[in-house]
């Protein structure tokens, strides 16, 4: 179980990173908060004939905990995203990247305010060596580059969005006892849902870039592994190892961005980065062994 776990977190990963990359590519032929709405709207649209037996059988527990399904769609898939792409308007991508390393830590200590749930001194040297990962990574290698950094209104959204991915994580552990088929579904439609306001607030405002075919195909892309897929290899690995474990490894979506950027945008692979490729790994396997360790003493 614990292996299928950490294949469904590096899938998960991956489909994250590769998110970033069709961020990239979608510049100038779909504008951020359409991409945004008609990504759920499309997995919304693939998941009801899945999901649908499965939210009849499970109406009345669906029913009994909406309110907090629905938080679980519009603060985990909506807004997290939506302050994404604002904090990018604001500040750069090599902020937003390291600040994003900081779920893990939120995840710590939100288990350990909330749950008294204690992060081992493995897990946390794991986890310092996954941010000295992410950091070189981010910084391209260059200590002066990690000096000149400043926060500014962007890296406070980016923060927010950080507690709040965080947050949702370990709200996890809340989740009614339905398929995974109704949870996706109903929080793909609250997703939805809540993303339209964004999107109308966009089109207001005249910013709005209507998708061409480039950006109907990044969509597609964006509602089918982002959108669907990882979410649910994310939820079952929670329920697999919790979200302590399960959290490291949201350090891998940089390495993985920045190793498609080399293969897909054709961007330059340095030493560097197999450098903090091999951090990143290197903290995972600390902060799991570290567990293995403490588990017979429970």
């Amino acid at each position: 179980m614990v292996l299928r776990a950490y294949l469904f977190l590096v899938l998960t990963a991956l489909a994250w990173g590769g998110n970033a990359i069709a961020g990239k590519l979608a510049v100038g032929h779909i504008s951020p908060m359409m991409l945004t709405s008609l990504r759920w709207a499309v997995a919304f649209v693939i998941m009801l004939p899945f999901g649908f037996r499965h939210i009849a059988r499970e109406r009345a527990l669906i029913r009994a905990n909406l309110p907090l399904l629905f938080a679980y769609g519009a603060l985990g898939f909506t807004c997290f995203n939506v302050l994404l792409y604002s904090a990018l308007h604001h500040t750069t991508a090599i902020n937003v990247v390291i600040e994003q390393a900081g779920m893990p830590m939120v995840i710590f200590l939100a288990n350990f305010l909330i749950f008294r749930i204690r992060a081992t001194g493995a897990q946390m040297l794991g986890f310092l060596l996954t941010v000295a990962g992410v950091i070189l990574t981010a910084s391209g290698g260059s200590l002066s580059r990690l000096l000149a950094l400043d926060l500014n209104v962007g890296d406070a959204l980016m923060l927010a969005a950080v507690v709040l991915y965080g947050g949702y994580s370990v709200a996890l552990r809340y989740k009614p006892a339905i398929s995974w088929q109704s949870m996706i579904t109903v929080l793909s439609g609250a997703a939805l849902i809540t993303s339209l306001p964004f999107t109308a607030w966009e089109i207001g405002y005249g910013d709005v870039i209507w998708p061409d075919l480039r950006g109907w195909e990044l969509v597609l892309f964006a509602a089918l592994f982002p959108s669907l897929v990882s979410q649910v290899l994310f939820i079952r690995a929670n329920d697999m190892i919790g979200s302590n474990r399960a959290g490291l490894f949201m350090n891998l979506v940089p390495i993985f961005g920045t190793l498609m950027s080399v293969l897909i945008l054709g961007e330059a692979l340095h030493i560097y980065h197999v450098l903090a490729l091999t951090l990143v790994i290197g903290g995972i396997w600390l902060a799991e062994r570290g567990k293995r360790a403490e588990q017979p003493r429970n």
